[in-house]
């Protein structure tokens, strides 16, 4: 059948990709009156990129870089007015216990992450405190810390429910006079002059500025015939990443929120380090963990989605059994995630070289959702006004070396 072609003429910011970023940006725009179209290949939230695995951790000071922090701060207080008017709840503060080994290999994204955290936490007059091995026993026994470990602990930290909240922006979007297209594949962007125009598996699309928040979608998008700058080399790599929920030894108490906060560790044992939730759905929702390694590139079409045995032990003794003795190696579920990284694990927020109607906004590399409320405002506000209030300029394309 002869393909339909269609110029929408009512919105001026198409935004391609609805996940943590894309529903946030679509969100933002709409409630700045601004008319808006956002579409996704499938009907989010739903669990074939990077937003889904019922839990983000939530954190102020930010370990990767105190540029980030603006953003985690902003996005905190964003999160408490989404809730207002969706009526859910989206953030639970649980508190954040970051354990980390002087002298030790593992490390969380980047070199430093605890020093840089704390020194996030002083900027920013986050609440936190510093805890020594002995004091973390003694207020989280289920952590089985070694003699030298040293912990960062932020009390207004927590996780978010990424689902819900992806379905709460795009749902107030929607309130708000956004349009939304589910099912429907881009295949073609380009720009003509001061026109962006959007070709899908449906139909072709005109708008004045596109938003490309595809995830993992993106290098494909990227590396098409009119948006690949030639030879260009892009900065972005798709791992596959998996998230394991374990049952516990004996009693869950342990494990409970009121007794066990998120954390993010840094074993002295291990070449990896790992992070995990509370127990938030009782005994038979058993504890998330997942490493915070980047694991093997792949493509979000040819993703091994399964979780074998042997991946599921690994987890277990290398990093469960020694940390977290209280749980057993009975794993009641496990899921992959695909994270769309860059070399130095940052951000890339910002105009394509070539296209100065296209934004692409990629902050991902693992750490991305906890910002992603205060991005799609920053966002909103540098189509709609040239200029965000948060500082972007980190997050540009030219940081990398480029062909």
């Amino acid at each position: 059948m002869e393909e339909t072609r269609v110029v929408t003429q009512g919105a001026r910011t198409l935004v391609i990709g609805l996940g943590a970023m894309g529903s946030a940006a679509v969100y933002h725009l709409a409630k700045r009156g601004h008319p808006v179209l956002g579409m996704d290949r499938f009907r989010p939230p739903h669990p074939h990129g990077s937003t889904h695995g019922e839990t983000r951790i939530t954190r102020r000071a930010i370990g990767e870089g105190e540029h980030y922090s603006p953003f985690a701060i902003r996005s905190h207080e964003l999160w408490r007015e989404i809730e207002r008017e969706a009526g859910r709840e989206l953030l639970t503060p649980t508190g954040l216990l970051v354990i980390s080994s002087p002298g030790g290999s593992a490390t969380m994204h980047v070199a430093g992450f605890l020093e840089t955290t704390v020194a996030a936490a002083r900027r920013y007059g986050i609440p936190h405190e510093l805890l020594s091995a002995a004091e973390i026993r003694g207020r989280f026994p289920a952590f089985d810390v070694d003699p030298e470990d040293v912990g960062y602990f932020e009390p207004g930290a927590g996780y978010l429910r990424p689902e819900a909240c992806v379905a709460a922006q795009l749902e107030l979007a929607k309130r708000l006079g956004a349009e939304l297209h589910y099912g429907e594949t881009v295949l073609q962007v380009e720009q003509e002059g001061a026109r962006v125009a959007v070709r899908t598996d449906r139909a072709t699309y005109g708008a004045e500025q596109v938003i490309l928040s595809a995830g993992p979608w993106l290098p494909e998008l990227l590396g098409g015939p009119d948006l690949s700058g030639g030879s260009r080399a892009w900065p972005f790599s798709v791992t596959r990443q998996v998230l394991y929920w374990f049952a516990p030894q004996e009693s869950i108490a342990p494990f409970l929120p009121e007794r066990f906060p998120v954390f993010i560790w840094e074993p002295r044992h291990a070449a990896e380090a790992f992070y995990g939730f509370p127990a938030i759905d009782g005994p038979a929702g058993g504890v998330k963990v997942a490493s915070g390694t980047y694991g093997e590139t792949t493509t979000p079409d040819t993703v091994e989605r399964a979780v074998d045995e042997r991946s599921v032990e690994r987890m277990y003794e290398t990093l469960v059994a020694h940390c977290l003795p209280g749980l057993s190696s009975r794993c009641l579920k496990a899921v992959t995630c695909l994270y769309t990284v860059t070399p130095d694990a940052g951000f890339v927020i910002d105009r394509h070289p070539e296209h100065d109607r296209v934004v692409i906004v990629s902050p991902c590399s693992g750490h991305g959702f906890k910002h992603s409320t205060a991005i799609g405002e920053a966002v909103a506000e540098l189509v709609t006004e040239g200029r965000s209030r948060l500082d972007l300029s980190p997050f540009r394309l030219g940081r990398f070396t480029t062909r």
